[in-house]
């Protein structure tokens, strides 16, 4: 059995258009309440936190902020973009739905692994009938937002098989090499070209995936 592991935000979700508003009400919250100073960001300056866990989001972004600060403004972030999800505003990359339904004619039995809660993965099962491509679900929230890499054990128990990962952060192509595995590296996401430089292909958009001689 082939597999296919993909990664969402970055990937397959245009994740910015609802990450960056709710990461800048988050920010407002902070500087109401004593813990930060205005600022004006751009939009990578907030884009660089998208494919990290909650916990390496606010540890690299504020490290010295209280923990249960930290929670709390991780849960802001969370009901703010599923608010912005039921409002119609999240965006899957021109060509997903289309690459998914080839995909799946050719034989690849796709599952969904991304650093993100429970809630946000299970509302965008729901807008975008996710469940109609993909097999099985991953998040990082229901291991304790443990490393990807970690969360692949599990998955390779279930299913017996090849694997080929898909995704736009180092924490895709870390999976990758640790195990073995084929790699495509998503240039279009959020990371960088030194993220992805061991990635075994690039891809400037979802659907160049379909040219790729190995799938």
């Amino acid at each position: 059995m082939k597999y296919i592991i993909f990664d969402y935000d970055g990937t397959l979700h245009n994740s910015i258009r609802i990450y960056e508003p709710a990461f800048k009400r988050t920010y407002d919250y902070l500087v109401n309440n004593g813990y930060a100073e205005e600022k004006v960001f751009k939009e990578d300056e907030v884009s660089r936190f998208l494919g990290l866990t909650a916990r390496q989001m606010w540890n690299d972004f504020m490290p010295s902020l209280p923990e249960d600060e930290k929670k709390k403004c991780s849960s802001i972030i969370g009901e703010a973009m599923i608010q912005y999800i039921d409002e119609g505003q999240a965006e899957l990359y021109d060509g997903t739905i289309e690459t998914l339904v080839k995909l799946n004619e050719l034989g690849y039995k796709l599952i969904f692994l991304s650093n993100c809660k429970v809630s946000y993965m299970k509302k965008h099962i729901e807008i975008f009938r996710l469940d109609k491509y993909f097999i099985d679900f991953y998040c990082s929230e229901d291991f304790d937002f443990n490393p990807k890499h970690e969360i692949f054990k599990v998955i390779k128990e279930k299913h017996q098989g090849d694997f080929i990962i898909v995704g736009d952060r180092f924490v895709d192509i870390e999976i990758a090499k640790k195990y073995n595995l084929y790699s495509i590296g998503c240039a279009y996401g959020y990371g960088n070209d030194k993220e992805l430089k061991e990635a075994d292909y690039i891809i400037d958009s979802i659907n160049e995936i379909l040219n790729i001689r190995e799938i």
